[in-house]
């Protein structure tokens, strides 16, 4: 689906590489600039997941000849990316301004926690710190600390999910006027952005108020520990999945249940069922809902889940790594291997001596 499209990714952690592997995934080809290795880099042959599909070239930004080559690289460019606290690029010569100046149409994707502009904005954090100060994090239990989530929430959800969004609308954009932007991708904003799905519920419940809003409140809407010491996770939302939850279970009826949007009748309702579960094997309450609109799925492990049938079915799962997403006509594209650091040096600076650019 991008094919023909050329993004520079810098060298970074976390949510900029996976945001690079997204769109090489999808079919763009994305040159990785790693740190040649050093004293601040030992791992030279090193290989990370995040960059399966891509080519490398080892430069140091530091040396003048390697610098000429990253500037030749943005010239060759659609996009580019890089995660690093603000400031550090224009320190090296190849900030927004400076690559503009190289190629106009390029658009020059950051991605940072705090984001270019703020007073935390050149501070350190990480996703907890982020989902912390945008309110996010405020859900993550009932009673008690907040518990660390996934760092999906952040890192991904909020940051690189919305850096590959912007570089798209990007590319879009310079597409029709032939102009580049700078996509300041924060994982505040992208975090602060996702919560307008639960705010939305706002009229209804109380969202102010954890244990309280419509998906973290409800007996109907979380997990619950069974014999074995497993967990199998609820969300039969709507009336009519909740009925036949009910039914399954035998509940039909009982007054405990009968008022499931009344946040007054979720603890004895939760606490009832908690108990239920308790008595029997995760894999009995699994087999036991098992093809039913019921909402109800037993908590896997990752390892576990490639062998689930339906995951299995649809290819989820590649040599112990997850496929390419989404799928185009039914058809997922096809990952491409993980280079090791510096690996397509030679070759990409012969292509930019072919074409031109150095």
């Amino acid at each position: 689906m991008l094919g023909g499209i050329r993004i520079i990714e810098f060298e970074a952690l976390g949510p900029a590489p996976f945001a690079g592997m997204l769109l090489a995934d999808l079919g763009a080809e994305v040159i990785v600039v790693h740190r040649k290795s050093g004293a601040g880099n030992p791992a030279k042959q090193q290989q990370n997941l995040l960059d399966r599909g891509k080519r490398s070239i080892a430069l140091d930004l530091k040396d003048p000849a390697d610098l000429a080559t990253a500037k030749a690289l943005i010239r060759s460019a659609d996009a580019l990316t890089e995660g690093l606290r603000p400031g550090v690029m224009e320190r090296l010569g190849l900030g927004p301004a400076e690559a503009h100046a190289l190629n106009p149409r390029l658009v020059y994707g950051r991605m940072t926690g705090w984001g270019q502009t703020g007073p935390r904005a050149r501070q350190a954090g990480h996703d907890l710190n982020y989902l912390a100060l945008t309110g996010a994090l405020f859900y993550a239990s009932q009673d008690g600390p907040p518990f660390p989530p996934p760092t999906m929430l952040g890192d991904i959800g909020g940051g690189a999910m919305y850096l590959a969004v912007g570089l798209l609308a990007g590319l879009l954009n310079a597409q029709r006027n032939g102009k580049g932007t700078v996509v300041d991708a924060a994982i505040v904003d992208g975090a602060s952005h996702m919560m307008a799905l639960l705010l939305s519920m706002g009229p209804l419940f109380d969202t102010a108020r954890r244990g309280a809003s419509l998906l973290d409140g409800p007996h109907w809407s979380r997990c619950y520990t069974c014999a074995d010491g497993r967990a199998i996770a609820v969300q039969c939302l709507e009336p009519q999945f909740h009925a036949l939850f009910l039914d399954i279970l035998g509940l039909t009826g009982d007054p405990a249940f009968a008022a499931p949007y009344d946040p007054a009748t979720w603890p004895d309702a939760t606490l009832r069922l908690a108990r239920l579960f308790a008595e029997k094997s995760s894999h009995h309450w699994a087999a036991l809902f098992d093809g039913s609109d019921a909402c109800v799925a037993r908590v896997l492990t990752p390892e576990e889940a490639q062998a689930d049938p339906h995951i299995a079915a649809r290819g989820i799962w590649q040599g112990g790594a997850p496929a390419p997403a989404p799928r185009f006509d039914g058809e997922r594209g096809a990952s491409g291997p993980v280079p090791t650091h510096g690996e397509h040096t030679d070759a990409i600076l012969k292509d930019l001596s072919d074409k031109g650019f150095l």
